[in-house]
């Protein structure tokens, strides 16, 4: 790569693989953050602040660029902060796709989601009114999954199943936009879902008013599902399509459960799994 003179001292620094670097008239190089045009992208001040004010729920993450500055960019950091959703600031983003090359992001992105995320406590609330109610009370925990089709067809399974919510971690899992919605076939609006910063604490709360945490694993010498008693107040926690469940979250699982299997398949889709699992519990407390 050619050298870039700037101030008599020659640029010789290589950018990692996979980035991409652009260059104005007499700028330093710097790395371009490249997001793909989807249905859950919404660009541009104004419409960022907008929704901010409005519907922060419905906002997972906002992307920023660190050169642009001024009163409503301020403005829609401070809000960011205080409703906790994830901010990234990056050195120059571009939204690349069909369509793309007419869109005038002005350094802000956000990703959205098709549902608004209900508030910790409040989920924690209804949980604790189900189970003094003595109603089954059953959801599910997303452990960092990516896939927005597995995490939808999940919800849509949660909610055909019984299920009073589904917990989302913020970090490294997918966002609840369009292709997620999609997948849920509408249940996304139908079924509370909170999106939480830690999973593990969150377990442990859960734990202190009444819940069992299973933890689904491809394990021998975990408890086969149909041995397992899933009546009580439950959390099934459903790992990443490849990593499965985190070591530090199985930790804080009281019971790790297996579906068992024949043929040559060893495993199944995350969503498969969590439906298996959803219906199982159904069908054990539709029989108490």
């Amino acid at each position: 790569m050619a050298g870039n003179k700037s101030g008599g001292r020659e640029d010789n620094r290589r950018w990692p693989q996979g980035e991409k670097s652009s260059r104005g008239e007499g700028e330093k190089r710097r790395v371009e953050k490249l997001i793909r045009l989807s249905d859950d992208l919404l660009w541009g001040v104004h419409p960022v602040y907008e929704s901010l004010v409005e519907e922060p729920g419905r906002i997972s993450e906002i992307i920023l660029q660190k050169e642009r500055h001024g009163e409503k960019i301020d403005a829609i950091i401070q809000l960011a902060k205080e409703a906790k959703i994830k901010l990234l600031f990056v050195e120059s983003l571009r939204i690349t796709g069909e369509g793309a090359e007419q869109i005038r992001h002005q350094g802000v992105v956000a990703r959205t989601t098709e549902a608004g995320f209900i508030e910790f406590a409040d989920f924690v609330g209804r949980l604790k009114a189900r189970i003094e109610a003595k109603e089954p009370c059953r959801i599910v925990a997303l452990d960092t999954l990516q896939d927005p089709h597995n995490v939808g067809a999940i919800i849509r399974s949660a909610l055909a199943s019984g299920a009073a919510g589904v917990l989302v971690t913020r970090e490294r899992s997918a966002p609840l936009g369009g292709t997620a919605a999609k997948a849920s076939a509408g249940a996304m609006s139908h079924i509370d879902i909170c999106q939480v910063t830690n999973l593990v604490n969150t377990l442990k709360k859960l734990k202190e008013i009444g819940f069992w945490i299973f933890g689904a694993v491809k394990d021998d010498s975990a408890v086969n599902l149909y041995r397992s008693d899933l009546t009580p107040p439950a959390c099934f926690v459903i790992g990443a399509e490849e990593k499965g469940v985190r070591p530090l979250v199985q930790k804080e699982c009281d019971v790790l459960l297996s579906i068992p299997m024949k043929g040559e398949i060893d495993s199944l889709n995350a969503s498969v799994a969590a439906g298996v699992i959803l219906f199982e519990a159904l069908r054990q407390n539709l029989a108490v």
